[in-house]
C-alpha cells in the first residue's frame, strides 16, 4: 500500500534537502520519490544527506514536468500553508493521511511539495484535487522542506498502522493523464458550439478545470460526460473536426452504463 504513495518534489534547489527527504521517507516506509526538474542531481550532497536511504535515490524517478509525475494517479494532493484565490479541499496532515490511506490500496497516489523559497506556483495547485497544511506557530510557521515531508510521511506511517483505515471503501477515479483527456474533450466542444471564443476564452475553462478537481467524478461518472460532449458534438455537426472521435465518448458512455447497472 505505501507503495502506491508518491512523493513529488518540484525544482529542489537545495541537493541537500533531496538527501533529507528521502531519509525522512524511509524512516517512514516510503520508498516512492519523484523529483521533477531538480536543479542540482544526482549530487553528493544529496547522497551524504540520505545516510541509509540511498538506495531510494538510486530509485527516483526524474522527469521535466509535474504533469509526468502524476498522470497515472487518481489523487493528488499539493502542499501550501498560503490561501488561494481559489481553494480546492484543505486539510491538515493527519486528515491528508487518513484520507490517503484507503486510496492507495489500490491506485496511486501524489503528495506534491513545492520549491524551497516559493512553494507550489497556481497553475501547480490547481492541477491538484486537494490541499494539504501543517499546523504550526502563526508567529513562525515556516518549515524547511525536508521537515515538511517528515511530518506528512510521519502520518501516512500513523494511519496505515490503524487498520480500521483499511476498511474505507473508495470509489474508482479515473487517473490524471484521463482527466486531462476529458479537458481536452471538453475543450473542443465549447470552442466548436461558440460558447467559448477562441480569440478571447477568459478564465472559463481555467474554472471549470478547478470545479472538477475539486468535485472528482468517479471513472464512471466520467464516462458519462465523454458521452455527453459527443452527443453534444454529434447535434453541432462537430464529430468529423475535433481530436475526440464520437466512437470512443459512445463507448466511454455505454461502458459506464454496463457498470452501474
Amino acid at each position: 500500500m505505501l507503495s502506491n504513495i508518491r512523493i513529488v518534489l518540484i525544482n529542489t534547489f537545495h541537493p541537500g534537502n533531496v538527501g533529507a527527504i528521502a531519509r525522512a521517507m524511509k524512516n517512514m516506509g516510503l520508498t516512492n520519490l519523484y523529483l521533477v526538474d531538480p536543479n542540482d542531481y544526482p549530487s553528493e550532497e544529496a547522497t551524504s544527506r540520505a545516510a541509509g536511504a540511498v538506495d531510494l535515490l538510486e530509485k527516483a524517478t526524474i522527469v521535466s514536468t509535474l504533469e509526468e509525475a502524476i498522470a497515472d494517479c487518481s489523487l493528488v494532493i499539493g502542499t501550501s500553508a498560503r490561501h488561494r484565490t481559489f481553494q480546492l479541499p484543505i486539510m491538515n496532515a493527519r486528515e491528508c493521511a487518513e484520507s490517503v490511506i484507503p486510496e492507495a490500496v489500490d491506485h496511486n497516489v501524489a503528495i506534491v511539495f513545492g520549491r524551497e523559497t516559493t512553494g507550489l506556483l497556481n497553475d501547480e495547485i490547481a492541477q491538484c484535487h486537494r490541499q494539504v497544511y501543517i499546523d504550526a506557530n502563526d508567529e513562525y510557521p515556516v518549515l524547511n522542506i525536508s521537515q515538511a515531508v517528515q511530518i506528512v510521511a510521519y502520518e501516512i506511517w500513523m494511519a496505515n498502522q490503524n487498520k480500521e483505515n483499511y476498511k474505507k471503501e473508495t470509489p474508482e477515479y479515473p487517473h490524471k493523464k484521463d482527466m486531462d483527456l476529458f479537458y481536452e474533450h471538453l475543450e473542443e466542444t465549447l470552442y466548436g458550439i461558440n460558447f467559448i471564443i477562441r480569440s478571447h476564452p477568459g478564465k472559463v475553462l481555467d474554472k471549470l478545470h478547478r470545479f472538477f478537481n475539486r468535485s472528482r467524478p468517479e471513472k464512471q461518472e466520467l464516462g458519462i460526460l465523454r458521452g455527453v460532449l459527443a452527443a453534444v458534438q454529434r447535434e453541432a455537426g462537430l464529430t468529423e473536426a475535433n481530436n475526440h472521435p464520437e466512437k470512443k465518448a459512445k463507448d466511454a458512455m455505454k461502458e459506464a452504463a454496463k457498470k452501474s447497472k
